[in-house]
């Protein structure tokens, strides 16, 4: 009886992990959307999904931005010039920078779910080009 537990457990996680996507986030020096952004730099995922963030230029990281996270979500920091990838765990809003480059602009959002942290990823005060950049980012939350 046990044996067939652990079983059926092993294979509801396979299931969960074999449903899980792995969205791709390109950190560049220039996109459609100007000088230093990440590409897409809003993107709507599922609880379990992979973020990989793709340093295609040198120079940038992701960092997680104070107070723009799920609650139960670790801040995180990349290191520079290097892939990272972040599995996204809990529904909410998740609110992504590029230390070097943040008062330039250079921001993301990301959706799981359900944005039951929206008002108060809202509430946090960006610092320059990044201040309309995540006010334009944040009204594509639904």
């Amino acid at each position: 009886m046990f044996a067939k537990m652990m079983m059926a457990a092993a294979l509801a996680v396979s299931a969960t992990a074999a449903g899980a996507e792995t969205i791709e986030i390109k950190m560049l020096n220039r996109g459609e959307a100007g000088a230093m952004v990440f590409e897409p730099a809003f993107v709507k995922a599922e609880t379990g999904d992979v973020i990989r963030f793709v340093p295609t230029d040198k120079g940038h990281n992701a960092e997680s931005i104070d107070g723009m996270l799920p609650d139960g979500v670790e801040a995180f920091k990349s290191k520079m010039n290097k892939e990272f990838e972040l599995t996204v765990t809990e529904e909410g809003v998740y609110g992504i920078k590029c230390t070097p480059h943040y008062a330039m602009g250079m921001v993301a959002v990301v959706q799981v779910g359900d944005p039951v942290n929206l008002d108060a990823a809202a509430a946090v005060k960006q610092r320059g080009k990044s201040k309309d950049r995540m006010a334009e980012l944040l009204e594509q939350v639904d």
